[in-house]
């Protein structure tokens, strides 16, 4: 049987199953979300974007679709060697550790689909946000997309059986220890296979306090991704705008 690794996303994300669970997310809703926030930003047309844990770079791509020139990054290999298949002198992708800053500066970073609390180590997400402090330029903008957790917890489907390509994903979903922890088991070709995603419960208050101690700036809030008031009840989405 396939165990997870002690960092579980450095093992879960990059097997081939995780793409397959997941590819049926909305590229239209992404592509939406992308538009709104460039928007609202307000970057320039020559803005350089940071995607931090870009996956296999769906809003990397479109990003540079619209014009910006953007580095895709994350720590699993086999994404990066996918998504770098649409690599072009505007578009890059990089392996790579989002606790650790770039050297080069970016207009704006984003973090994408609940793509932070992955760690065990509560220290290490405060030095994710001093490394994406430090990797945006003077007037850089940060954005963190994160899941509203009241609203998740609230909501939380305690089971299902998910097929995709003929696999039979058997997904459990439990909050505990200021966890939500969602199990995966399944089997292909006569193998037997188990993944956890954990990520931590962060709130709009932790994620302030963290914040404060990263000496970042919050300037908004919006509750999903059409950029509405963010309400910590019924929002489905957190996502903050800093710098």
């Amino acid at each position: 049987m396939q165990k997870e690794t002690n960092n579980w996303f450095a093992s879960w994300f990059d097997t081939p199953y995780y793409h397959i669970l997941y590819k049926d997310r909305d590229y239209e809703e992404a592509q939406l979300f992308m538009d709104n926030l460039t928007n609202y930003l307000n970057l320039p047309e020559d803005a350089k974007i940071l995607d931090l844990a870009c996956g296999k770079g769906r809003h990397s791509i479109y990003l540079n679709q619209l014009g910006y020139d953007v580095t895709g990054a994350d720590l699993s290999e086999n994404s990066i060697a996918a998504a770098s298949k649409h690599a072009n002198d505007t578009l890059h992708f990089e392996v790579h550790d989002m606790r650790v800053p770039f050297e080069q500066k970016f207009d704006a970073i984003f973090n994408l689909f609940t793509s932070f609390g992955y760690f065990e180590q509560d220290s290490d997400n405060v030095v994710t946000l001093k490394a994406i402090c430090e990797s945006l330029s003077e007037y850089g903008f940060g954005v963190i997309d994160f899941m509203n957790v009241k609203h998740t917890i609230d909501n939380l489907v305690p089971h299902e059986v998910k097929t995709v390509d003929g696999i039979d994903f058997h997904i459990k979903r439990f909050y505990i220890d200021d966890h939500i922890i969602k199990e995966i088991d399944f089997e292909d070709k006569g193998e037997k296979y188990h993944f956890v995603e954990k990520v931590k419960a962060l709130t709009l208050q932790d994620f302030e306090v963290m914040m404060e101690e990263a000496s970042i700036y919050l300037l908004d809030t919006f509750g999903d991704y059409k950029l509405r008031k963010f309400y910590k009840n019924e929002s489905e989405r957190l996502i903050m705008i800093f710098k």
